[in-house]
């Protein structure tokens, strides 16, 4: 059942970074897969070192002509050209620098000034800043040399690991997940587990533009719950044998389209906006604790084993359009099976973005699902009762139209809010049964609280449940409302361990209302290398 959770930014933290809407990363570095069209408007985090030329002192934003260094900061920019800033235009004039720094930046300006000579444009060079850098020449001499050796060392060091990488165009990244969980407050003879999943995601790019993720996973993480509800994301049980998780290729067109080409266990919210900043994790483990604590449940509308295709098209700043088709598990090529004989899922989905803190989705999905027994469900990754899943029973060949609205907002740095509400209608192929199928809920974040990279949490919800049944289905009563309460704390240890802890509440667990309340616990430990 919890065979699939392929996702991407369990692949790579540093690596994938998915802004508010998607658009591929620049380098087969950062493999972020893609879905932060996902959603998380962030200030970029510029590095010391990513300086970038400017050509006039009006480019740096935070330089003043009443500044005391204002004209000698204009004469090295816009006469020699020897000055550069930081990606974000400006010059951070007030921090400290080494004396390593200045010495660059001084032998900079010296070969901008060599390049004058012997261009024969001495004339562009004043006698006394000769001087003046002839003198700082000989102050800085030691640094120099310093430097120099440095460089020096870098190249041969950067040689010898291109001689000996493991590819020229793949980058390696993995997860490591180990959870201590129970069971509380059911009538289940529970006992408290020590469950792990890993996960290692190899990812290409061929033109700078692209990106080829294979992911393997391994893990023996069963479902600790009593029912289909409440499943953590990083549920997966392979005897801890590694198996294909999934592999996708991204590529643009142009510059408005960007194309998603799965050929494995794909997901939606691989390229799709899921609109749930901070707690969509891509089924991770850094995020929400379950699978539905990260965003809408439509998302988990027919999943496939199988290949597909989804595109985004960005039709201005604030408008996306997504679209995508999965298709069955094509390692079955008999009669009714395969991309386009068996099971499929179509999604349709416009994004409205009107703010950089305002996330606004409409989401369509129309499914069809075979009659494959126990394995027929409309949602997968473990969300949604028995019935919500299975309306119809084991094995009815079903038929689905489902409707989303999505919302997120920003409040600050440190507080999002995200809602989501659904609808799907489920009709039995065979038969003149109907069924009707609700899910909502509201999210709350807080990033960075107590410290930088911390995230607090808290979703409160209904996961998809029965509302209503028409016809002579097995299940002739409409389930009760199957609450969903979830609240984590990730603590970040350092950029590449963090501690969870949480609980997960779960009431009228199957949509039975005179059944005890299930309570999940959990301690969830992430390593990301």
């Amino acid at each position: 059942m919890f065979h699939r959770f392929p996702a991407i930014a369990a692949i790579a933290p540093a690596a994938l970074a998915i802004p508010s809407l998607y658009v591929l990363p620049a380098t087969a570095a950062d493999p972020t897969p893609v879905s932060e069209l996902q959603q998380q408007a962030s200030t970029p985090n510029f590095a010391d070192d990513e300086l970038s030329q400017v050509t006039s002192v009006s480019q740096l934003r935070d330089v003043q002509p009443t500044d005391w260094a204002f004209q000698a900061l204009q004469s090295l920019v816009e006469r020699y050209g020897c000055i550069a800033g930081y990606p974000d235009r400006t010059f951070r004039g007030n921090r400290a620098m080494t004396r390593y720094e200045f010495a660059a930046g001084l032998n900079a300006c010296m070969e901008v000034m060599t390049q004058l000579i012997e261009q024969s444009t001495a004339d562009l060079v004043r006698q006394e800043d000769l001087a003046t850098l002839q003198r700082l020449q000989e102050e800085f001499q030691a640094e120099l040399a310093t430097l120099r050796g440095r460089v020096d060392s870098l190249e041969a060091r950067t040689a010898e690991l291109e001689a000996n990488q493991f590819s020229t165009t793949t980058k390696l990244s993995g997860e490591a997940v180990f959870a201590l969980s129970d069971s509380f407050n059911d009538d289940r003879d529970t006992q408290t587990v020590f469950q792990g999943r890993a996960r290692l995601n190899f990812v290409a790019s061929f033109t700078g533009r692209d990106q080829l993720n294979v992911r393997l996973d391994a893990g023996n993480a069963e479902f600790v719950g009593g029912t289909n509800q409440g499943a953590f994301t990083y549920n997966f049980d392979s005897g801890n044998s590694f198996e294909l998780g999934w592999m996708a290729y991204y590529f643009p067109i142009g510059d408005k389209i960007q194309v998603y080409l799965p050929a494995a266990f794909p997901l939606w919210q691989d390229f799709v906006p899921t609109i749930s900043p901070e707690l969509e994790g891509f089924t991770g483990a850094n995020n929400a604790l379950t699978s539905f604590g990260e965003s809408s449940p439509i998302y988990k509308i027919g999943l496939a084993a199988g290949g597909g295709i989804g595109a985004n098209y960005q039709l201005s700043d604030q408008l996306t359009i997504s679209a995508g088709y999965f298709g069955g598990d094509s390692s079955d090529s008999g009669l009714g099976t395969g991309l386009f004989n068996g099971e499929y899922s179509a999604l349709g989905q416009i994004t409205f973005e009107p703010t950089d803190d305002i996330q606004l989705a409409f989401t369509y999905v129309n499914a069809y699902f075979s009659e494959r027994g126990s394995d027929t469900a409309i949602f997968d990754l473990g969300v949604g009762t028995n019935n919500g899943v299975q309306p119809f029973g084991a094995g009815a060949a079903t038929i689905t139209n489902s409707f989303g609205l999505q919302g997120s907002w920003r409040l600050s740095s440190r507080f999002v809010m995200n809602a989501f509400g659904g609808y799907t209608d489920a009709s039995e192929t065979e038969g003149s049964d109907d069924a009707e199928i609700w899910y909502y809920g509201l999210g709350l974040a807080f990033p960075d609280l107590g410290q930088e990279g911390n995230l607090a949490g808290l979703i409160v919800g209904a996961e998809p449940y029965v509302g209503g049944l028409n016809g002579s289905a097995a299940e002739p009563n409409a389930d009760d409302v199957a609450w969903h309460v979830e609240g984590f704390y990730r603590y970040r240890l350092n950029d590449n361990i963090s501690i969870t802890p949480g609980v997960v509440w779960l009431t009228s667990p199957n949509g039975e209302d005179d059944a005890d309340d299930t309570i999940l616990g959990t301690i969830r430990t992430t390593f990301m290398f």
